[in-house]
Parts: structure tokens; sequence; C-alpha cells
């Protein structure tokens, strides 16, 4: 125990006071633990020794997210079939709309960030916004369990999701969809560069479609990359045909 919790007592108490008292009442929830806020906002490059950075309660709140945003739409869409649900689903829980989140609750004012990472801009990155908010959804299932963890997440993703009158379709399947019925082949996706540290990777990605022009993206993961370079080159294809 004393082990974890000099791992855990890596931002100052004033910082973490006022990170709470700024915080607690945005997340619906008081924590026992203050310093579990904190360290949901330690990017791993201001870290060192064997104090723990956001990336474990990221992985966990990838999960706690996942279980809520199905239980949502289970008991908001009832007569819906599952490929329906999944298609919202995938909207719901991608990096965009926790950057969404993150960029609406100005997580980035918070971030704990090493100084070269901060003068390039880390405040405003994509990834580490993401991160953050799924590291934040961890920090509260953790100190207050599964109730308060789905009680910020009920909150902040039921307006996207009732914004949704039908089940969103992906950039890429419906682009997929496009080259089969016009082209009868399969889209095809191509890492141009790949830039940045391991912790905040930046991806370019060019879609193209047999031999014509295709279209290029970027993104803070190669899903998000493919999928905006997907729908940059469905716009362009179907303003031609019409």
């Amino acid at each position: 125990m004393a082990g974890r919790r000099n791992a855990l007592a890596a931002v100052d108490a004033a910082r973490v006071q006022a990170l709470a008292e700024n915080l607690e009442a945005k997340l619906f929830h008081r924590f026992d633990d203050r310093q579990l806020l904190a360290r949901a906002f330690l990017h791993p490059s201001a870290v060192s020794g064997d104090v723990q950075s956001n990336q474990r309660l990221e992985f966990l709140g990838d999960r706690v997210l996942g279980l809520a945003v199905a239980e949502m739409l289970h008991i908001q869409y009832p007569g819906e079939s599952e490929g329906a649900l999944a298609r919202r689903f995938t909207a719901l829980v991608r990096r965009e709309a926790l950057e969404r989140i993150a960029r609406q609750l100005r997580f980035g004012d918070h971030l704990i960030l090493a100084k070269g990472e901060e003068d390039s801009g880390g405040r405003d990155n994509a990834a580490n916004l993401a991160d953050a908010c799924e590291a934040v959804i961890a920090a509260i299932f953790v100190d207050g369990g599964y109730e308060a963890a789905a009680r910020f997440i009920w909150h902040y993703w039921a307006a996207p999701m009732a914004g949704e009158k039908s089940p969103p379709r992906d950039a890429k399947s419906a682009l997929q969809e496009f080259s089969q019925a016009q082209h009868g082949v399969l889209p095809v996706y191509r890492l141009i560069a790949r830039q940045g540290p391991a912790h905040a990777p930046h991806f370019e990605i060019e879609a193209r479609i047999a031999n014509l022009p295709g279209a290029t993206a970027s993104g803070g993961s190669k899903q998000a990359a493919e999928q905006a370079a997907a729908e940059i080159l469905l716009e362009r294809l179907v303003a031609q045909d019409g």
C-alpha cells in the first residue's frame, strides 16, 4: 500500500486541490482520493521513476466507457438490431467523441506535461485530450464505482447519442459500399507518414479506389486518419457523380 501511495503522490497538494475544486462539480463526483483525479491528467512525458502516468487509467477507462455506452444504447433503442447498435456504439466511443467531451470540459488546461510536450502543442493534441478523458472516467470508477462513472458518461454522452436519429455509418463503411457499387473493388489505405513520439503519434493516411486520385488525411491514430481520409474521398466522389 505504501508503494502504491508513493507512486500516486506525483502531483503537489496545492495543484491537486485546485484541480478538484475546478472539476469535481463538472464530473458529478467528489473524490475520496484526489490524487487519482490528478493522475488522470499526468501525461507520460511528465513522469519518471516509479510514478505512474495516466496510461493505465486510460486502458481501464476505455472499458468502462464501452460498458456504459452499451448499456445506454440497449436501454434507449430497444427495437434496434445488433448491427445498428454497433454502429451507434462505434461513433460514441471513438477517439473523436472523447476529444469533443475533453474540449467541452477544458481538460487541456489541466494536463500535466513536460516542457517539450507543452511547447509542441500538447495541451491541444487530440490524442492527449482523448486519453485524459478515458483516464478521468477510470479515476471516477476506481474512486466511486461503476454508478459514479456511468453518471458522468450518461450526462455527457446523452446529447451526442440523441443527436443521431438513425444509426450512423462510419466513413470507411460508406466508402466501401460506394466503391463496391460503383467500381467493383475495395478501397485501399496506405500509410504515408508517422510522426511524433510513441506516446502521441500522428499518422498520415491515403485512401484510394483503384487508379482514381486518392485523398489524404491525418489523425492521432491510424483508424482516425483512415476515417478522415475516407470521408474526404467519399465526399469528393459523390460530388463528382452528382
